[in-house]
């Protein structure tokens, strides 16, 4: 088990985020997309001093991690600001053209409920279980997929 940062530990603890790394490796056993979950502190200020916007921060972690090189374009990140409770889902072009924008909503609505009751890692498994059963339907998993990118959370 990793020690995480204390920043982290307001929502999660070490075993939390292990049973989300678990969920994103259950999702992605249906389908050959990648997901990730990416905690940060706190959403980072735009330029100029502009009002922090969490999908935009989500928008460029997205870049940061790589996930606009998967194979079919279809990653999804789950970004959660943890101190701020911002909470973001950007997915790649591939699986946002079949979802749109409602879908992400509806999966971001959930996730915020399960937070507002202070059931943080339920509210991320959930969100990372119902992402992976709409992939499935539309990125069915293939006997030569490879997991292109890691399950674990990562950290910023």
């Amino acid at each position: 088990m990793t020690s995480h940062p204390k920043w982290t530990r307001r929502l999660f603890n070490d075993a939390d985020l292990d049973a989300i790394a678990g969920a994103v490796a259950r999702a992605e056993t249906g389908t050959s997309a990648e997901i990730r979950v990416h905690l940060e502190r706190r959403v980072l200020r735009g330029r100029w001093g502009r009002k922090p916007d969490p999908l935009r921060r989500a928008q460029t972690v997205f870049r940061l991690l790589g996930m606009h090189r998967t194979a079919e374009r279809h990653g999804v990140l789950i970004y959660l600001a943890v101190e701020e409770r911002q909470l973001a889902i950007v997915g790649d072009e591939g699986i946002h053209r079949r979802v749109g924008d409602d879908y992400w909503a509806r999966v971001r609505d959930l996730m915020l409920d399960g937070l507002r009751a202070g059931a943080a890692r339920d509210a991320i498994v959930a969100g990372v279980a119902e992402v992976g059963r709409v992939l499935g339907e539309h990125f069915p998993r293939r006997p030569d997929d490879t997991n292109e990118l890691t399950d674990r959370v990562s950290l910023g």
